[in-house]
């Protein structure tokens, strides 16, 4: 009898962590929150614009649900955004809907076209401390944003925020099993509509739609003339749109302890962009505020509550339109507050923090936050932050560069041995440290550790030479690493410094 063959054992295949259980229900109910908090931002959104509510609600819809498939940070929440209907608005209010949507599809397309050469990569250039400031000016926003709701209201609103944060606050002391915001706002709802207060609701932000999305070509004259009109609103769309995606996503990294794939999330915005336009929505990017709710205050940390924020969304527009209008906006209005006090970095405005940071950090971030505020736009606000900080780091390390020299024994030359990066910022000051008058008649100099980064250092040693040349003296310049002395043999002397 031949021996027993052992029993082919087949791979177990793991199920996806969102089908358990407790992940699941963490995510179904993180996304009705987000559902229910993007209906008043999304109307807010399309008045901004000068659109009609149901073009920023069927973007958040759409935008909601293509990310949830490509973007590459998973629980980040897309959807229509006031940097977007800024950009795109006075298109909207000349030329009129369609040219609006025309530049949503080509912002898309440029979105991808910049993935591809690899526009994500320049998330490093990022620092720190500008993406604390951009933390904090992302705080700050929200709160201002909520403050419009709290003036000229009925005195009944203040009791109801009140007690709204006290539930926001107190139920996760108690329990997790069930979202914090959604309690507040069945529990503010349940209280307006039986007690039949009369306050601010959903309903008045603007009218709910009644029917689905349909795909359509945006009635346009597809000409150059028309390109040429659209272009600029579409490469804000896409640079303003990525910005705050990218930035939103490397927050949600360091918040959950992950990482994203960036060139995926941007082309992924790229693709979620075109697919908006083409169902008739105003386009929109990553939204920081609804993303902090998503993995913040609910704890969600899977594409599925981003899919079913955008699911839960349209049910709740199109089929339970009437329930949502009952909303108090005093409930929402208390979820974004607590989602702002969260959001800012105390710890960096701390006395004992800025004491000790070096004076430029702290720069950069008030740079950063101050700018946001002013604009209302984070990507400019980031931009100048990225600025501040690229002349202050230019400034610092320009006065790390040091020449020494030394008196050949002979005395018939002199030897100046330089120490440091050169560049734009540092060569100007170095062509003041030779003694062209009294120096021998042979001058070497070392560059042994020196690295020449830029034409302008080239040119400060062209100029150099040229000021010893003028008196007959003679310069050899020896040492130089193999990426300098590329760069010195290609441009030495066919730059006119000194002339």
């Amino acid at each position: 009898m031949s021996p027993e063959l052992p029993a082919v054992t087949r791979p177990r295949l793991s199920r996806p962590s969102w089908l358990t259980p407790k992940v699941l229900r963490t995510e179904v109910l993180a996304g009705l929150v987000v559902a229910l908090a993007l209906v008043p931002e999304a109307i807010s959104f399309s008045i901004l614009a000068g659109v009609d509510p149901r073009v920023g609600l069927f973007a958040s819809f759409t935008m909601a649900v293509v990310i949830a498939i490509c973007g590459g940070r998973p629980a980040m929440i897309s959807a229509a955004t006031g940097a977007i209907a800024l950009v795109v608005a006075p298109l909207a209010k000349e030329h009129g809907l369609d040219y609006l949507i025309a530049a949503v599809i080509l912002g898309g397309i440029f979105q991808v076209l910049l993935a591809l050469l690899g526009v994500a990569r320049l998330m490093r250039f990022i620092p720190r401390s500008v993406m604390v400031g951009f933390v904090n000016a992302l705080a700050i926003l929200i709160f201002s944003a909520q403050v419009p709701y709290l003036l000229g209201v009925p005195w009944l609103v203040y009791p109801l925020v009140g007690l709204a944060l006290a539930i926001m606050i107190g139920l996760p002391r108690i329990t997790r099993a069930v979202p914090a915001p959604l309690v507040t706002i069945i529990v503010l709802t349940g209280i307006t509509v039986i007690a039949g207060i009369a306050v601010p609701t959903v309903g008045d932000q603007g009218e709910l739609p009644n029917s689905l999305p349909t795909l359509g070509l945006p009635q346009i004259p597809w000409t150059v003339d028309t390109l040429t009109l659209i272009a600029p609103y579409a490469l804000g769309v896409a640079l303003v749109g990525l910005m705050e995606s990218l930035m939103t996503a490397k927050l949600v990294d360091d918040i959950t302890d992950t990482h994203s794939n960036k060139t995926r999330e941007s082309w992924g915005q790229g693709v979620a962009n075109i697919v908006t336009g083409f169902f008739g929505g105003m386009g929109g990017c990553a939204m920081i505020g609804q993303t902090m709710i998503n993995v913040k205050a609910s704890g969600a940390r899977t594409r599925l509550s981003t899919f079913l924020s955008g699911v839960f969304l349209l049910i709740l527009v199109v089929s339970l339109g009437d329930v949502v209008a009952t909303i108090p906006m005093a409930g929402l209005v208390a979820v974004m507050i607590i989602v702002s006090v969260s959001t800012f970095d105390w710890h960096s405005v701390a006395p004992a923090t800025l004491k000790r940071m070096p004076w430029g950090e702290t720069l950069v971030m008030v740079a950063t936050v101050a700018t946001t505020l002013v604009t209302h736009n984070l990507a400019i606000g980031v931009v100048i932050g990225v600025l501040t900080a690229m002349v202050i780091f230019a400034n610092r390390v320009a006065h790390l560069v040091e020449v020494t020299s030394v008196l050949d024994p002979d005395g018939e030359s002199r030897i100046y041995s330089v120490h440091g990066e050169l560049f734009f910022a540092a060569s100007n000051d170095l062509v003041y440290q030779f003694d062209y008058a009294n120096d021998p008649q042979h001058v070497v100099i070392d560059m042994t550790h020196a690295h020449v980064w830029d034409a302008s250092s080239v040119a400060a040693l062209d100029a150099i030479t040229t000021k010893y040349a003028a008196r007959g003296k003679t310069v050899e310049i020896i040492e130089l690493n193999q990426p300098s002395a590329a760069i010195h043999g290609n441009l030495a002397g066919n730059l006119g410094g000194g002339h």
